[in-house]
């Protein structure tokens, strides 16, 4: 009867004991289980984000280069030496005010003869007297001589186009090219005054050929 007692109450305890360690077992399941689930939860709020990073970035670029900059190519040679043809450069023209010596681009599509985009260098600005001298190539505004140290050759072209001294109308540029002999700009009839208007924006970076890459002055 004792002996009896005794294997009875010994396959209660090894069952009690059986039932504690599946217990334990499935309870390191559910938290294996869960800390997986966690994981993948993480993985994917992780790649949410960086969606979410890339899709902000994108869109911030493409609101600075429709507000603020843009992108435009050198086409032709009458601002040799400082752009070259094929250039590509970045222009500002979110509140831009031309400014004497700064690299302009301007649509001329409609404005004058020549109906085209140009980029060339501000000479003056509305208001200023320029005057040039075709037999010693030197530039006056308001009356002090120009130094010009941009320029691929003296200016000694002269397209006709006003008789000098000339002052700059109210609104509008007086522009040329740094490549002074084999520009078409505002010594020419087909140009003249160019409208600030029609300003699209001044270069201010240059970002192709790499070899050139950097500010541009």
């Amino acid at each position: 009867m004792a002996l009896f007692m005794f294997e009875r109450r010994s396959a209660v305890y090894s069952a009690y004991f059986i039932m504690d360690i599946n217990q334990e077992s499935a309870n390191a399941e559910v938290i294996e289980s869960t800390h997986i689930h966690r994981n993948n939860k993480s993985v994917t709020g992780d790649i949410l984000e960086w969606l979410e990073a890339i899709a902000i970035a994108v869109m911030i670029v493409l609101l600075v280069f429709t507000f603020v900059l843009r992108q435009v190519i050198v086409e032709g040679s009458s601002m040799v030496p400082t752009l070259q043809s094929g250039d590509k450069l970045i222009i500002s023209h979110l509140f831009y005010t031309p400014k004497q010596g700064d690299i302009v681009v301007v649509n001329c599509e409609g404005s004058n003869k020549l109906n085209k985009t140009l980029i060339k260098r501000v000479i003056a600005t509305e208001g200023q007297e320029v005057n040039i001298d075709f037999e010693t190539g030197t530039v006056t505004v308001d009356g002090k001589v120009l130094k010009e140290d941009y320029i691929n050759a003296l200016t000694t072209k002269n397209d006709m186009g006003f008789s000098y001294p000339v002052t700059v109308p109210k609104g509008s540029l007086f522009v040329m090219g740094d490549n002074r002999n084999h520009s078409t700009d505002s010594r020419n009839s087909e140009v003249g005054f160019l409208n600030v208007d029609d300003v699209l924006g001044k270069a201010i970076f240059r970002i192709l050929p790499i070899s050139k890459f950097g500010f541009v002055e």
